[in-house]
């Protein structure tokens, strides 16, 4: 029977899915190259977590549940499955993935050209502008708000095609900003991870923003839902406010870990800086160009070191 036909409930949950070719090729060939290349890069001395791995491989599994399972079987049945399914695809899963160093086991794996290719690849212009901060963060804000606001919307429900590819797109949008943010890998430019905790603030009240707009905001592919003739379930009105909901208050829950990676992503930077700048210090007193009394009075030589604000503001000594 048709989803339209059958009521959503815990049994049609757990026995309704679908067999969804594209995306089952996709995870399997990525699921088959990364477990590979792990092994690969295990024997070149190059080690990822277990953890980590099974994250990755984790989230491989939910991008087919969210396209395989009841979330895709009725996505273009009830609104709140459609915005689950959403969240699914361009929030957990891509960090999964980005979790996994996707980068550094296809550096190690694929040998010294492989290696020098991608490392062109980050080194070229075109990477470094795609991962920069202000272009990750504005498709990732920008991608839900055009796919809910425009035409694309009803176009995904209406297409297959469209929905496979818009499914793509979600889940690619979503690697690229957390590949660049957690800098778990090799990236074209290293950014101090105090920028993403202060955009990860600006991005939940825009995540929020929209939430409100769909609950509040008039019927999105109203004509679709009308013509669709669903008479089970919550209303079109109740079911659109349950997918803001889900796109609003599920999205900040899931942006916790990302945030908890990123603050400790900062003090891993902080710590590694803190060494770096008592080792050059340490080394300058083994040498005798640091004196344990500097004063910044006019007409006492400057040491080489009070040019430099970091170490200035974390070293002086009055």
């Amino acid at each position: 029977m048709s989803p339209v036909d059958t009521p959503l409930t815990v049994a049609t949950a757990v026995s309704s899915w679908r067999l969804d070719v594209v995306t089952l090729t996709i995870v399997g060939a990525c699921a088959y190259g990364y477990l590979r290349g792990h092994r690969r890069a295990a024997r070149e001395g190059v080690a990822v977590e277990s953890s980590r791995r099974i994250f990755s491989l984790a989230a491989m599994a939910l991008w087919f549940l969210a396209t395989g399972s009841f979330v895709g079987v009725y996505a273009d049945t009830l609104f709140w499955v459609q915005a689950l399914q959403v969240v699914l695809l361009l929030f957990v899963v891509p960090f999964g993935l980005a979790s996994g160093r996707p980068v550094t086991v296809a550096r190690a794996a694929l040998g010294d050209t492989g290696r020098a290719r991608i490392d062109r690849i980050l080194a070229s212009r075109s990477a470094r502008v795609l991962t920069h901060p202000a272009v990750t963060s504005v498709l990732m804000l920008a991608t839900p708000w055009l796919l809910y606001l425009t035409a694309w919307y009803p176009a995904v429900l209406q297409h297959r095609a469209v929905d496979q590819i818009t499914q793509l797109v979600l889940v690619g949008v979503g690697l690229l900003y957390f590949y660049s943010r957690l800098q778990a890998d090799p990236v074209p430019r290293r950014y101090p991870q105090m920028i993403s905790m202060v955009i990860s603030i600006a991005e939940t009240l825009g995540d929020g923003l929209l939430g409100i707009v769909l609950w509040q905001g008039p019927a999105i592919a109203a004509q679709y839902y009308t013509d669709l003739g669903r008479v089970w379930g919550p209303s079109r009105a109740t079911d659109q406010i349950i997918g803001a909901g889900i796109l609003w208050v599920l999205g900040d829950i899931l942006g916790v870990p990302f945030l908890l990676a990123v603050m400790r992503a900062f003090a891993v930077d902080e710590q590694a800086a803190a060494k770096e700048v008592d080792a050059v210090l340490d080394a300058a007193e083994a040498t005798g160009q640091v004196t344990t009394t500097v004063g910044d009075e006019p007409g006492l030589p400057k040491l080489w070191w009070q040019d430099d604000p970091q170490l200035r503001d974390r070293f002086r000594r009055g």
